[in-house]
């Protein structure tokens, strides 16, 4: 589990465009036509969609969930989105190529990935899908499949996450991290020392619930940083948000075996068609893993009597946009009954976005920087926001300039800790601001 998520800027001007980008990397741009296409916006009353991470499917569906469409509204971030709506940020953004992540167009329309083709796996316990950054629990019920599914934060390619079968060896509430020898010397080297071991609380990057495997130091576990969530962020473990931990801790029992696979490419059946979805550009090509789609979807072909559309294939692939796209019928006259995706009314309020307090004047504070640009300001506002523990930071507009400003803070050690953390995470030096004294206040002191 890495300890610091980080949200670089490009340049040291401050002139972000972006961030994450692994998940940037994902939206390749496609000059060609959409191998899917979004239908038009339909007038009627939207409907209010209640987030679900459970589903119930026969057990020879592989496709669970539908689509879903959302209208942005000012002051949205993708990864406030994302957690709402139990995505992984990669989901989000693969899924609406060219949408700004931290400062998106309000009324932009963008596809909300609800809808998910399951492994190809055996069906019990948990089986993480790493391509797709998901985890799926599998419980039988009758003749169906009880299935839980969440996003998930994985390794990084340096320090990849398993790969194979193990299973849950015990289960820890409040657990302690006792820091590995690679991360100290990891944050050592950045001038940020730790201690041997963090107890509970919200510098525990463990969050509030860990499942160990049976491979020795890999944990299924809570977050401190939940907007790292769908990103190759971790040291190896399988970090999930911190609403979701807590649903798989009290589902999951000790013994439960734990499949650990990487499939980019998924072919999955549905009503009597046959949908394809795909994770990673063409850069990322797993040329075994691709070997077997085709295979995969030949012998679907010839057993259905029917022909593929093969150039839809390559749309898809090279689209990569992480969503099942339906490609043919098995059968003349199939249903294609929740293919199409449902636009739905915005939620009155995004659960799990910062809460950022407003500036006191007795507080102490931290000047992040001070742009000419507003939407450079409002997105390294949103990045730092979004950091793990948070740092509360907002936009303060004065004249020409835009000021993103990080606190209040209630003390002194607060305020420089935030300072230590700016410079560790996001390479920013930041400027410490002093309280106003009251009776500098009275006289008309500067007001920040």
């Amino acid at each position: 589990m890495r300890q610091t998520l980080t949200l670089k800027p490009v340049s040291k001007s401050l002139h972000i465009v972006a961030f994450f980008i692994v998940s940037l990397a994902l939206n390749g741009c496609v000059t060609m036509q959409r191998a899917y296409e979004e239908p038009p916006p339909v007038q009627r009353p939207l409907e209010e969609y209640v987030v679900k991470n459970e589903f119930s499917v026969a057990k020879n569906d592989d496709v669970i969930g539908r689509l879903k469409l959302l209208r942005l509204e000012k002051g949205d971030t993708l990864p406030d989105i994302a957690r709402h709506f139990s995505l992984g940020l990669n989901g989000v953004s693969a899924a609406n190529p060219g949408v700004d992540i931290w400062v998106p167009t309000a009324g932009e329309r963008i596809m909300l990935p609800l809808s998910y083709i399951l492994p190809d796996a055996p069906r019990k316990g948990i089986v993480v899908n790493l391509a797709a950054m998901r985890l799926f629990q599998f419980k039988e019920k009758g003749t169906s499949l009880e299935i839980l599914t969440f996003p998930a934060g994985v390794g990084t390619e340096e320090r990849p996450s398993p790969m194979g079968n193990m299973r849950i060896e015990r289960k820890v509430s409040r657990p302690t991290w006792h820091v590995p020898a690679s991360i100290a010397r990891d944050h050592l080297k950045k001038g940020d020392p730790l201690p041997t071991s963090v107890p509970p609380g919200p510098e525990n990057p463990l969050g509030e619930y860990a499942l160990y495997l049976s491979a020795p130091s890999y944990l299924i576990h809570g977050t401190n940083k939940p907007a790292s969530i769908g990103l190759r962020a971790t040291n190896g473990c399988i970090r999930l948000y911190p609403e979701s931990i807590k649903v798989l801790y009290e589902s999951t029992p000790v013994k439960t075996p734990v499949n650990f696979v990487y499939q980019p490419y998924l072919i999955g059946r549905s009503n009597g068609v046959v949908y394809l979805e795909v994770h990673g550009t063409t850069e990322d090509l797993d040329i075994a893993e691709l070997d077997r789609m085709y295979a995969k979807l030949k012998t679907i072909e010839r057993e259905s009597g029917r022909p593929l559309d093969w150039n839809k294939v390559k749309k898809v692939l090279a689209e990569a946009r992480g969503i099942p796209v339906p490609l043919f019928e098995i059968r003349q006259g199939a249903g294609k009954t929740g293919a199409d995706p449902v636009e739905i009314r915005h939620p009155a309020e995004l659960q799990g976005r910062p809460k950022i307090p407003e500036l006191r004047a007795n507080s102490w504070s931290v000047l992040a920087a001070d742009l000419k640009d507003k939407n450079d300001a409002v997105r390294l506002a949103a990045i730092i926001n979004h950091q793990g523990p948070p740092i509360p930071a907002r936009v303060v507009t004065k004249e020409v300039s835009h000021r993103v400003v990080a606190g209040p803070f209630n003390t002194i050690k607060e305020a420089t800790d935030a300072i230590k953390r700016l410079k560790i995470d996001l390479e920013i030096d930041g400027t410490l601001i002093e309280p106003i004294k009251k009776d500098n206040q009275e006289k008309g002191g500067e007001k920040r």
